[in-house]
């Protein structure tokens, strides 16, 4: 128990710092895209870069290789965390899944019904609906870093749990209704890849190189079919066993890429997607269907969502309110979920190809992050002068009993 605790501690010190370091490379592509040398800036992520040879060569620009094989990267460690919390972690038990798990589905539909109103009349736009259902869970754990004793280790736990179950439905979503046309000559392959994995995990093989040489080769044939090639990354994290007789390959290598996902790959995506060419945008710009519906969604649609289904999980007795936070806590956390930045815009990449509609999105993702946050602080300012109520403990106490 100790060393479980010792590692949360560790990955939460971790993904605050993260967090602050992204907030800094945003900055920075905000800054670059509104200076002298925006036309520069650009120029670097719209070059192509070419590996491999004749029919077998994959060209892309950097800005999609950033999106494609990078941010693929990121969804292994995604599916690593994933897999370690169902197994071992805040997920492993119904007690223990069911807020965090009622939390993310309401986090996740509260935005989409947000987005879709407004966007009920833009046919052009539906496509973005998943957009604000997402949350970025290095952002919002690096805003409670900085807000210290505010934030109980119990919120930062519950607000990891329900970021977590939030990427697995991203994941799901992106699968399910973000998949280009199909070439099933390439996916035929891949499930060749699939049974390599398979027998891997069965033969409790301790090395990791067999899993990674067989992900990336199940990457390039996923890129190949037209679904998304970050989702190899998940698949692959899927068969890495948490436990073999000599170690814990799992444990081994989400150790490993944490580091290089935290400080390089989500800095290096921020820098990419988050640039907006501020010159000639007119507040209007921000009333759009779409912008509104993002933005919308994130802030209202993530607040009512997520403390909406926390108070009715614990009002009926399905799960019981973490002790030491109190429900202005609580709703701190749920304004904090409305930080949507990573998953959002790469949702939106997904979603729309033309460049000055995802300058809406950009838009759109970055304000309803700025008030969620804004919001978010506000309100666990205000929550931690006020000590938790004994009727507040013996409610978390007795709502299950």
């Amino acid at each position: 128990m100790t060393r479980a605790l010792v590692r949360i501690g560790e990955f939460l010190r971790m993904e605050s710092a993260a967090g602050i370091i992204l907030i800094f490379a945003a900055a920075f592509a905000l800054i670059a895209s509104n200076s002298p040398f925006a036309a520069g800036y650009a120029s670097i992520f719209e070059t192509y870069f070419t590996v491999g040879f004749g029919d077998g060569a994959i060209s892309k620009p950097i800005l999609l290789w950033i999106n494609d094989l990078l941010m693929a990267i990121f969804f292994l460690l995604v599916g690593l965390e994933i897999k370690r919390e169902i197994m071992e972690g805040a997920l492993s038990s119904v007690s223990k899944a069911t807020l965090p798990v009622l939390a993310a589905v309401g986090g996740m539909l509260g935005p989409m019904l947000v987005f879709l109103a407004i966007n009920q009349n833009s046919p052009e736009t539906l496509s973005g609906w998943a957009i604000p259902a997402a949350t970025d869970i290095a952002f919002a754990l690096g805003i409670l870093l900085l807000l210290g004793h505010r934030a109980p280790v119990e919120l930062k736990i519950l607000l990891l749990a329900i970021a977590i179950i939030d990427d697995l439905g991203a994941i799901t979503i992106i699968a399910l209704f973000y998949t280009a046309n199909l070439d099933l000559e390439p996916l035929f392959y891949a499930l060749a890849c699939l049974g390599a994995l398979i027998g891997l995990n069965r033969s409790r093989i301790g090395s990791l190189w067999p899993y990674i040489l067989v992900g990336a080769v199940l990457w390039v044939l996923v890129l190949k079919s037209g679904v998304h090639a970050t989702l190899a990354g998940v698949v692959t994290a899927a068969f890495i066993p948490l436990r073999t007789p000599n170690s814990s390959p799992l444990h081994r290598l989400e150790h490993g890429l944490h580091p290089w996902v935290a400080f390089g790959i989500l800095p290096i995506f921020a820098l990419a997607n988050a640039g907006v060419a501020l010159s000639g945008l007119q507040w209007s710009a921000l009333l759009t269907p779409l912008t509104l519906g993002i933005a919308a969604g994130l802030v209202i649609g993530k607040q009512v969502g997520v403390f909406g289904a926390i108070w009715l999980a614990v009002k009926t007795g399905l799960a019981r309110k973490p002790e030491a936070v109190s429900w202005g806590q609580l709703y701190g956390l749920a304004c904090l979920t409305g930080v949507g930045f990573t998953m959002s815009l790469f949702i939106g990449g997904l979603a729309f190809a033309d460049p000055a509609v995802m300058t809406d999105v950009r838009i759109g993702v970055l304000t309803g992050s700025l008030i969620s946050a804004l919001s978010g602080i506000a309100a666990l300012v205000l929550a931690a002068k006020k000590p938790v109520r004994n009727s507040d403990k013996n409610e978390a106490l007795g709502e299950t009993a």
